[in-house]
Order: C-alpha cells, then sequence, then structure tokens
C-alpha cells in the first residue's frame, strides 16, 4: 500500500512539474509577432556600398542561421490561441519553410540569371513582384523626374552598383541550367532597352546622371554576352524541381491543399469545362453577329472607359462587395496594335480587342492594391506586408481568376453575349499554361513543348506558339514553380469557399458580406482563409500531417 501511494505521489509530482513547465513557457501572440519581425530582417542580405551579398559564403550563413529561428518558431506554444493568431503562425512558418526551399531547391542566386534584375520599370498587380528577384532592385515607380534630394542619392548609389553586382552575379551562378539562362539572356535584352530610354529621359531632367546609366547598360550588355556565350555550350536538360519537391513547396510553403497530381486532374478538368461552356455560349449566341474588333486606338480608348465604369458601377448597384469613394480603375492601353499588323498582337490584346470587360474584371487586383494600402490589420501585424515567396498567389490570382465567372454568372455581360465567350477563353488559356507550368516541373515536357500544348489548347488560334505572353509565362512558372497553376487551383478554393459558407449560413448567405469577410483576412493563402472563416480545419490538418 505503502509503494502504492508513493507511486501515485511520483506520478502526482511529476505532473505538477510539467504543468509548471508549460506554464514557463507558455507563450502568446506577441511572440510570433516578435519572431516574424526578426525574420524579415534576417532574411534580407548584406548591402555593401548598394550591393546585396549573395556569395556563397553569405549564403552558407544564412542557411545555417536560419535553422536557429525555425527551432523558435518550433518551440511557440499555439494552444489556446483563437484560429486568427494560429493562422498568423501558418504564415511565418510558410515563410521561412520558403527560405528553406530557396536554400535546397531553388538557389536562385546560383541558378537563376533573371534573379539578378537590375531594373523594374511597373507595379505588379498583385501584393509583390512575381518570382525571386535580388533584394533592393532599382524600381522606378519609387522615383519622380527630375530626380533630386535623398531619391537622387538613393538612385545613383543603386544604378552605380550594377556592374558590381553584375560581376559577383557571374561568380554565384554556378549552376547552369539551360532554360533558366535562357530567360536570363531574355530579360537583359529587356534591361538594355530600358536602360537605353532611360538615358534619353535623365538627358532632359538629370544629364548629370547619364554616364552612370550607360555605364549600367554597357554592363548589362557584357553580362548578356557572357550568358549567350555560356549558354551556347549547355546540353539540353530539364530545370524542373521534379514532382516530390513540387510537392513539399506546395504544402509546406503555399499552404495548398493539393498536391501535384491533384494540380493536374483539377486543371484538365477545368480546361474541358471551359471548351465545353465555350461550345454551348457559342450555339446560344450562334443568331448574333460576331464582336467587331477595335480598329482605332480611339475607339479602343473610349471602350476601355466605358469597360471601366461598367465594371465599376455593376459592383456597385449589384451590391457584390463595398466599393468607396477611392476606388477607381485607370483607362490605360499601353502599346495599340492597328489592324494592319495583326500578327504583333499578343493573346490578351486579340481578347480585348474584341470586347473589353471580360479582362476588366480580373482588374480586381488594382481594387485590392488600393484597399491594402489602407487596411493595416491592426489585429494581425503580420498580414500588413505582402508575404514573402508568393506564397499570396492561391488567394490573388485565385480571386482574380475566380472573379472574371463570378461577374459572369452575377450578369455583368448579359447585355453582351459574345463577350461570355471571351471568359470561356481566358480561362480555357489559364488552365493551358497551368498544366505547362506542372508538366515542365515534372519533367514531362519541355518549355516548348509546354508553349506548344497552350496554343493549341487555346480556342480559336488566339494564342500563337512565339506569343510574348506564353513565353514569358512560362519563364516566370518556370522560376516559380506553381504560379501558374494557382490561377486556377486557387479559383476553384474560392468557389469550394463560397460553397461552404453558403452550407454553413443558408438563406443569410449574402455575397456582399461574403466578399468584405473575405477581403477583411488580408491577402494569405487561400486555405487559410477557409479555416479563418468557416472553421473548417480538413484543408490546414492535411497540410500540416504532410510535415
Amino acid at each position: 500500500m505503502k509503494i502504492i501511494k508513493n507511486v501515485l505521489l511520483g506520478v502526482l509530482c511529476t505532473s505538477m512539474m510539467i504543468s509548471c513547465q508549460r506554464k514557463e513557457s507558455k507563450t502568446d501572440y506577441a511572440d510570433i509577432v516578435s519572431l516574424f519581425r526578426e525574420f524579415r530582417e534576417f532574411v534580407k542580405p548584406d548591402v555593401v556600398e548598394g550591393v546585396p551579398d549573395y556569395t556563397a559564403e553569405a549564403m552558407q550563413k544564412q542557411w545555417q542561421e536560419l535553422k536557429e529561428y525555425q527551432k523558435r518558431l518550433v518551440a511557440i506554444d499555439t494552444s489556446g490561441w483563437p484560429i486568427s493568431q494560429q493562422v498568423d503562425y501558418h504564415i511565418v512558418r510558410a515563410e521561412m519553410n520558403g527560405l528553406e526551399f530557396d536554400h535546397r531547391v531553388l538557389r536562385p542566386w546560383s541558378r537563376d540569371p533573371s534573379f539578378y534584375a537590375v531594373i523594374t520599370t511597373s507595379e505588379p498587380d498583385v501584393p509583390a513582384r512575381e518570382g525571386p528577384e535580388i533584394y533592393g532592385v532599382l524600381y522606378m515607380p519609387d522615383y519622380e523626374f527630375p530626380l533630386k534630394g535623398e531619391q537622387k542619392k538613393e538612385f545613383q548609389k543603386k544604378i552605380q552598383a550594377v556592374p558590381i553586382l553584375l560581376a559577383q552575379a557571374k561568380k554565384n551562378l554556378t549552376e547552369k541550367g539551360r532554360d533558366l539562362w535562357y530567360f536570363g539572356i531574355i530579360q537583359k535584352e529587356r534591361e538594355i532597352n530600358v536602360l537605353t530610354g532611360l538615358s534619353r529621359r535623365l538627358m532632359e531632367t538629370n544629364p548629370d546622371l547619364v554616364p552612370l546609366v550607360d555605364k549600367a547598360r554597357e554592363a548589362v550588355g557584357g553580362f548578356k554576352s557572357w550568358l549567350e556565350e555560356e549558354h551556347g555550350s549547355m546540353a539540353r536538360t530539364s530545370d524542373g524541381i521534379g514532382k516530390q519537391n513540387f510537392n513539399w513547396y506546395m504544402k509546406h510553403v503555399h499552404l495548398a491543399p493539393f498536391n501535384w497530381q491533384e494540380q493536374v486532374e483539377i486543371c484538365q478538368r477545368e480546361l474541358e469545362r471551359s471548351w465545353t461552356a465555350l461550345k454551348l455560349e457559342e450555339v446560344r449566341n450562334r443568331d448574333l453577329p460576331p464582336l467587331e474588333l477595335a480598329d482605332s486606338i480611339n475607339e479602343l480608348q473610349n471602350r476601355l472607359k466605358a469597360a471601366m465604369e461598367n465594371f465599376v458601377d455593376f459592383l456597385k448597384k449589384k451590391n457584390i462587395f463595398t466599393v468607396p469613394d477611392y476606388m477607381h480603375l485607370g483607362p490605360e492601353i499601353g502599346i495599340y496594335t492597328p489592324p494592319e499588323n495583326p500578327e504583333k498582337r499578343c493573346f490578351f490584346t486579340i481578347v480585348d480587342y474584341h470586347h473589353c470587360l471580360p479582362l476588366r474584371t480580373h482588374m480586381v487586383h488594382w481594387l485590392e492594391k488600393q484597399r491594402e494600402k489602407r487596411n493595416e490589420h491592426p489585429k494581425h501585424p503580420i498580414r500588413s506586408v505582402p508575404l514573402l515567396y508568393n506564397i499570396w498567389d492561391s488567394r490573388a490570382e485565385g480571386l482574380a481568376t475566380g472573379f472574371e465567372e463570378v461577374m459572369l454568372q452575377t450578369g455583368l455581360l448579359d447585355t453582351i453575349p459574345r463577350a461570355r465567350e471571351l471568359t470561356y477563353i481566358l480561362l480555357a488559356f489559364r488552365a493551358a499554361r497551368a498544366l505547362g507550368d506542372l508538366m515542365v516541373h515534372s519533367g514531362d515536357w519541355t518549355v516548348q513543348e509546354a508553349v506548344d500544348f497552350a496554343a493549341k489548347a487555346t480556342p480559336r488560334g488566339w494564342l500563337k506558339p512565339n506569343d510574348r505572353i506564353i513565353w514569358g509565362d512560362m519563364g516566370l512558372y518556370l522560376r516559380q514553380p506553381g504560379y501558374g497553376s494557382s490561377y486556377v487551383y486557387g479559383k476553384i478554393q474560392l468557389e469550394r469557399l463560397i460553397a461552404d459558407r453558403a452550407r454553413q449560413l443558408g438563406d443569410e448567405f449574402c455575397l456582399h458580406k461574403f466578399f468584405d469577410n473575405y477581403f477583411s483576412r488580408g491577402i494569405i493563402p487561400a486555405s487559410l482563409i477557409r479555416w479563418e472563416i468557416t472553421g473548417l480545419g480538413d484543408e490546414i490538418k492535411k497540410i500540416v500531417a504532410a510535415e
């Protein structure tokens, strides 16, 4: 009896000790916020005289120190936290996994010449630039001309750093893949043209900076020549990351509940559905005249302006979601391609010249960016900045792609039946290029085969095999695995969430309340938004179980 009492006493003491240890090690939400902010500073490379350090030594040091951050993350106890705070924990975990994947698999600093971008000229329609690139790239939308004061100093420092950066890049790029280097050559050709135009512009506003820009352009030209020389002797190999790595990346970084095979099936199904829907639309509309292409820049400008106004007015009148007064879309047409040069028209241009409205719905991107500038997410500071490694892709691109059909189904195109056909053509194109993304990374297709497939699978022959759009897309998807498929499986996740919420709320479901709630969660992985809004944890459990 005495022995039993001693055993029970020992168990009780052990239990109390464990309980005390847990209380002592208990963490709260402030701990994950603090760790997140530390990690964000850690991710930034050392910058010496405007040049970020991506040398082998610097990357090895970062790789070793990353493990300590991951250990600190695992030590954080989230038990008892509300779902919204657990979501933020998973965001931080995904970012750390993203850096791990960069070191283990992607290694853009040693594999990808496009990583060493020296200048970018346009604002992306998503939270951050698509694909990996160096820290602190010269981003022209940040500058006002004529350059003066601190802006001029910063510009001068970055443009002076270009030759040194590219000299470092030549030493860092020790892993040579034929396709990645091909896209690097294309990028450098584009940068040469941009720097040439910038030199002319500065001649009028800041002539003292022209020699620096010209020197940077010469360095880019020399780097391009080096890439071409190296590329010519490379063997044809696949630069895809393989199914196993792809699946790990989807689960641990992008928090996607679909593996490679499941994404293939989703994209194939959407490709088939879009073709079927298009054919049925054509039957429905066969007695209607075809859409006429815009045949002048003035007509296109007027069409775009009308489409922008139509789209935003529809959102307000149908009460799709709250549209504050600050939200607007500008009717910018870019470069107009006249009818006599049809071969120069890219796929999206052809769609737009038939009717501007379907593609404007994809521009919900820009409305969302305007909202996010004013939405600091005070309860969720981790969501107040764009997530690293394009972790937001399923949410951002999935929304924009899904919204095209949301607008179609809610009646935006009812008075323009032929324009409904364009929505299904757009979906077919996105599903076809998504399959190319997946098949290139599995090693089943070459980039050329992926491009050829997309051209054949896109209706009406509107996508040509030499279209700059599809080649640019495939270059991005090779560098950023799964970005192409995120448009399609992200769309499916949006539809799943609407269905889940409709089932939960029944007759009380309201699309306006749904989207306002959806937008309030920030631009984070779709699986996390679903968990937070519905309380359904099946997707995140599937993701976590894969670890």
